[in-house]
């Protein structure tokens, strides 16, 4: 009797040690303009369902976790981090990447305290049990992607104490893949994670995404940004919460204006802060995108997607 040879995928994924810190941090690109996740602190159940020309992007929550959130991303942009970092250095990365969660938390600017554990548990299940479907990278229309953003996370905890000693996650090949891809991340500022709200937090991505250094920036018109957001809200109200962020001005590296079109639709624009003119109260300069951190870290409650 023969015996048929183990599939290709059959392999025992190989495990990375994340051990980098005060490093550049990266974005996916996919991830930056495409509503993948909830803006909002409370449960959302009500699933994304993005379709523009030929590209589309479907969100399903899970009813008991409910969906992923943009603080819940901040674990994937960390683990983005870590692998580019590893393999700029030309050493092994992987999909499964072992940690301790102090370094997460650290690293993404929370507190470390029991609480932010206890939440940083329930990030990592909305992104275990949050069901995606698209067709981006998927090479032709009428293929696509089916993952959850976690395939799966362990944790192993001191019997005596309680207290965590290690976990590992292991991230979807679609993720990796778009990871590892040449050109496939964008370094973005580390006050991002400082942003407290989930508009705040979106229209700095996009911005990234499509303004870049460009010299005169990118725009984009109110309906526009409310499509690629994914946002549940009204479009009054998502309006309404665009421009109080605008008025704000809290966005890293960038400076936001709004202005009416010839066709009377409101317009959001963003433009590199260091290519504002010198005497704008905005203008900031460029900084050396390999900057240490070095300064303590303080943030409010608003860790990992808490439910309000």
């Amino acid at each position: 009797m023969t015996r048929r040879r183990p599939p290709g995928h059959d392999a025992q994924p190989d495990l990375f040690a994340a051990t980098f810190a005060d490093i550049p941090v990266r974005d996916q690109r996919d991830l930056m303009e495409r509503p993948f996740f909830s803006l909002a602190k409370r449960p959302r159940l009500e699933p994304i369902k993005y379709h523009v020309g030929d590209t589309w992007v479907e969100v399903t929550a899970n009813p008991t976790f409910g969906m992923a959130t943009i603080w819940d991303a901040d674990i994937l942009i960390w683990a983005a981090t870590q692998v580019t970092e590893a393999l700029d250095r030309g050493l092994p990365a992987a999909r499964v990447i072992q940690f301790h969660p102090y370094n997460l938390l650290k690293a993404v600017r929370r507190p470390t305290g029991g609480e932010h554990y206890r939440r940083l548990r329930q990030a990592l299940d909305r992104l275990t049990h949050t069901a995606v479907r698209t067709n981006i990278r998927a090479q032709g229309t009428k293929k696509f992607a089916s993952f959850h953003w976690l395939e799966s996370w362990t944790e192993v905890v001191d019997e005596a104490t309680g207290e965590p000693q290690g976990m590992t996650l292991t991230v979807p090949d679609w993720l990796y893949q778009g990871i590892v891809k040449r050109g496939g991340v964008l370094t973005i500022h580390e006050d991002y994670f400082l942003l407290t709200g989930g508009i705040e937090r979106f229209l700095y991505r996009v911005a990234r995404k499509h303004a870049g250094v460009q010299e005169t920036g990118w725009r984009f018109t109110m309906r526009q940004l409310h499509e690629k957001s994914g946002s549940a809200a009204r479009f009054s109200d998502f309006a309404l919460d665009v421009r109080r962020a605008v008025e704000a001005d809290h966005f890293p590296e960038y400076a936001a204006d709004l202005y009416r079109n010839d066709a009377g639709e409101e317009v959001v624009s963003f433009v590199r802060r260091s290519r504002l003119a010198f005497e704008d109260p905005r203008w900031r300069p460029e900084r050396s995108p390999r900057r240490s951190l070095g300064q303590e870290l303080l943030i409010g409650p608003d860790a990992l997607g808490t439910a309000d």
